[in-house]
């Protein structure tokens, strides 16, 4: 019944061990978190996003996920509004030829990626480390801002701080360090917003002050002067204002009509005429 002829069995198979649990390969784990969006877990579309601790995302996905949070993963919880994700400014790739179906009659290398370093050319596929900065949004391998120091964007030109490099999907150490400089710069955000808002109020204080005191030295000075020349002599060449005087008189009136100089007592003809003006003429006395 066996073993006859010499054969010797080993441990292995006399001995039934407990298999190890099956170990997720680390390399495709990671290519797949650059080539993916961190919420649906589909392939990148354009444009790409990403978070303060610098987990890549598809703008609509992350869109989606704020109008309903039922969707967002734990991952992206932190997300909390548009402000909170940065538009990706990404330098493609001339020998990425898209993406091929694996059909087994031809290599297809996966380490291929889409987009590159604009400054040194590494590939953005996980093996290289690479970050961008929140300010303009520009990515670029870490390698290239460690040896060519500076603090101006080699891509665009605008200035960085240190708090606005972002390493990409950072683990570890390097998560942490990206945990404290997005709470930085949300620090940073709501100070300026408040100075701003401080100066905004503080102009409009002064200006609305300058307009009080301007019309009240107005108002002091009109009173202090009293009636305008122009005003006294716009009143005196009123003919209503000469005929309210006591020295007035219709028979001297040039403007007046001699017809009409004749119905008062003053005109030449009442002292002349030898019964009563007929204003207070009684047919009765007279």
């Amino acid at each position: 019944m066996g073993c006859d002829g010499g054969t010797i069995p080993r441990r292995d198979e006399l001995v039934r061990v407990k298999k190890k649990p099956e170990q997720k390969d680390k390399e495709a784990e990671l290519a797949f978190r650059w080539k993916h969006c961190a919420i649906r877990q589909l392939p990148l579309q354009s444009p790409v996003v990403a978070c303060g601790l610098g987990r890549l995302y598809s703008k609509e996905s992350v869109i989606e996920g704020l109008l309903d949070r039922t969707m967002l993963p734990d991952t992206a919880k932190h997300i909390k509004s548009v402000k909170d994700v940065k538009d990706l400014n990404l330098t493609d790739n001339p020998a990425y030829e898209g993406p091929k179906a694996e059909k087994g009659d031809c290599y297809v290398d996966g380490g291929r990626s889409p987009y590159i370093c604009p400054v040194i050319g590494l590939e953005m596929n996980g093996k290289y480390k690479f970050c961008f900065l929140w300010s303009c949004g520009c990515v670029m391998s870490e390698r290239s801002l460690r040896e060519v120091k500076t603090k101006v964007c080699h891509k665009c030109q605008q200035p960085f701080d240190e708090t606005d490099i972002v390493i990409m999907n950072a683990e570890g150490e390097d998560l942490e360090q990206m945990e404290q400089r997005s709470a930085m710069r949300k620090l940073q955000r709501k100070a300026q917003k408040k100075r701003v808002h401080n100066v905004e109020k503080t102009e409009g204080e002064g200006s609305v002050e300058a307009g009080e005191g301007k019309s009240k030295k107005k108002i002091k000075k009109e009173e202090s002067e009293g009636p305008t020349k122009s005003s006294q002599k716009n009143s005196a060449e009123d003919p209503a204002y000469k005929k309210s005087k006591d020295s007035y008189s219709v028979a001297k009136d040039p403007r007046a009509t001699e017809v009409f100089k004749s119905l008062f007592t003053s005109h030449k003809s009442a002292s002349e005429q030898t019964r009563a003006h007929w204003v207070t003429y009684n047919p009765f006395y007279n």
